[in-house]
């Protein structure tokens, strides 16, 4: 086998994993045999194409293979008794643009069903959809394989059992349904954005099955103000990615990034996507984000950021997304317009918010205001509370970095 069939297999399974996977599921109504031939297909690419070639249309081999194989496997009465059930056969409904009826968007929203609870459609879509192992699905959210292996077959059982059509929405739910799907592709990327554990600060994978299942949403929903956000603030904040870590795998907070490495074409790009949903009226909770987002991109020095601007959008999310991490970040952003003593007032209330207790990011807002009062005790503290609640190394890191630093300044025992 050379390197060349095994990097056009993996090419193809980033790429084209949810089209085989949804087409053989349209096809034969079965999940769990679709995904179980769409498996055995690209085994098959890495046993075949070393003799035939690699095909010109790679897809299209994968899927007739995964298809071909789960016909020839339903021939058999034991898997027609299990397949019946699954995935109930209705018309697919086209979505707003004329003709546009994608597999993949069929199964989206079927792995995204609001019958299904919000960590099984995290779990489905990226299994099924992103074509991640269980396992890696497991480590992204910290839990056992086992659990998730669970998990995923009882989300499975359900579209079963609860009959889920398997289809995009008809246009009068579209609008409602895709606000779920919206959460969970902004899931996925926060949490590729940075990882909740492990050695690297980004899960590169997960951002970009985000930002591909994104801009797959924007084809189907070209108009929708939401959709259009959404891909722009993914667009805008990933662009910093190759400056949020030095070369030597040490964090860079935004005040010490080189902005040079900035990708501007991403910037460009969600800036007219954002551009083009703000006009749409009233706005929506990510292109408040992208906006917000926006004007960090925008600056040319960290200096010159405009802290005002990003108070007043941060108002503006409340009132959208009233949440405790946005109360948070709008506390650190009065704190860098205001001062750290107008930051910590802003923070204190957060401390009783149940959802914040086990929040890392709290701890270390605080420390950093305290480091800056030179406060070094009270900032000492609130860096070893940061810490406690801190998983990812290169996060650990950094706020190592930090208490060190403070504490050189505390008197000796």
């Amino acid at each position: 086998m050379t390197d060349e069939v095994v990097a056009a297999v993996a090419q193809a399974h980033r790429g084209e994993w949810a089209q085989v996977l949804a087409t053989t599921a349209q096809v034969i109504r079965d999940l769990d045999l679709a995904e179980e031939c769409t498996q055995d297909a690209f085994v098959q690419a890495l046993e075949t194409w070393p003799r035939m070639g690699i095909p010109q249309r790679p897809g299209a081999w994968l899927t007739t293979t995964a298809r071909n194989r789960a016909l020839d496997l339903l021939r058999r009465e034991s898997v027609v008794r299990r397949a019946l059930p699954l995935l109930v056969p209705e018309e697919s409904v086209p979505g707003p643009e004329d003709g546009l009826d994608d597999d993949r968007l069929r199964l989206i929203f079927t792995c995204c069903h609001p019958a299904l609870s919000p960590d099984a459609r995290v779990a489905l879509t990226l299994r099924l959809v992103c074509g991640l192992s269980t396992a890696e699905v497991a480590h992204a959210f910290l839990v056992q394989e086992s659990t998730m292996a669970a998990r995923i077959t009882r989300a499975k059982k359900k579209i079963s059992v609860a009959g889920i059509p398997y289809r995009v929405p008809s246009a009068d739910h579209l609008a409602e349904r895709v606000r779920t799907v919206l959460d969970v592709v902004h899931l996925i990327f926060s949490t590729g954005h940075t990882a909740p554990i492990g050695t690297e600060l980004v899960r590169q994978d997960l951002v970009e099955s985000a930002i591909d299942l994104a801009r797959l949403l924007h084809l189907l929903m070209p108009t929708d103000a939401e959709v259009a956000g959404l891909l722009a603030l993914l667009l805008i904040v990933d662009a910093r990615r190759a400056a949020r870590v030095s070369s030597s795998g040490q964090l860079l907070l935004l005040a010490e990034q080189d902005r040079a490495l900035w990708d501007m074409s991403l910037i460009t790009e969600g800036v007219a996507l954002l551009t083009d949903a703000l006009r749409r009226q009233p706005p929506t909770r990510y292109a408040v984000e992208a906006a917000l987002a926006a004007v960090h991109a925008e600056a040319p020095t960290w200096q010159d950021t405009d802290w005002s601007e990003i108070v007043g959008l941060y108002d503006v999310l409340l009132t959208l997304w009233p949440t405790p991490v946005v109360q948070l970040n709008r506390a650190v952003a009065i704190g860098l317009r205001d001062g750290p003593r107008a930051g910590l007032a802003e923070l204190d209330p957060l401390l009783d918010v149940p959802a914040l207790a086990t929040y890392g990011y709290l701890s270390a807002a605080r420390a950093d205001f305290l480091r800056r009062l030179q406060s070094w005790q009270p900032a000492a503290e609130a860096y070893q509370e940061a810490l406690a609640l801190t998983d990812n190394d290169v996060e650990r890191t950094f706020l190592t970095n930090r208490l060190t630093e403070v504490q050189a300044h505390l008197p000796e025992p």
